[in-house]
């Protein structure tokens, strides 16, 4: 019997405004690169849970999700795989003084072409994800799956 995959579930935020895209700068190994505001799915979350608290996490910023972009497979090092939810939609700032995640090291609004020629990219699906909301991809949020209570 083969082996079962092991999946990470990430979800990101593709937040455009005039042509610009909402990046968060983060230190990975030492080296400085950028992402789409992301992250892990947690447990008794859904994928519009995890996505919400992801962006407030990271940017200090209330997200509401319109859409979905699509989702794609990054193979690992180690044998895993992620798998990366993308979404999209506008942003608010939150009320209060919010706590920003301490792993980002900034927030950046940038074209495509800035973040690439400037950057390195977390992974290749933050081009991926940009690429997608460019050419019109535009999913309804009621097909996204949602976190369905276990009944055995």
């Amino acid at each position: 019997m083969p082996d079962r995959l092991r999946c990470h579930v990430t979800v990101a935020a593709v937040i455009a405004e005039s042509g610009r895209y909402l990046f968060v700068e983060e230190r990975i190994d030492g080296q400085r690169v950028l992402n789409q505001p992301a992250g892990h799915l947690e447990a008794g979350e859904n994928l519009l849970e995890a996505v919400i608290r992801e962006v407030r996490e990271e940017t200090a910023l209330d997200f509401l999700p319109t859409a979905w972009l699509g989702c794609d497979l990054l193979p690992l090092p180690n044998g895993a795989v992620t798998l990366r939810v993308a979404f999209t939609g506008g942003t608010q700032p939150l009320q209060g003084s919010p706590e920003r995640d301490p792993e980002i090291v900034a927030t950046h609004w940038l074209t495509p072409g800035e973040a690439v020629m400037h950057w390195r990219l977390r992974s290749p699906l933050v081009e991926r994800s940009i690429l997608r909301f460019e050419n019109g991809v535009r999913l309804p949020l009621d097909t996204v799956g949602i976190l369905v209570p276990n009944r055995s």
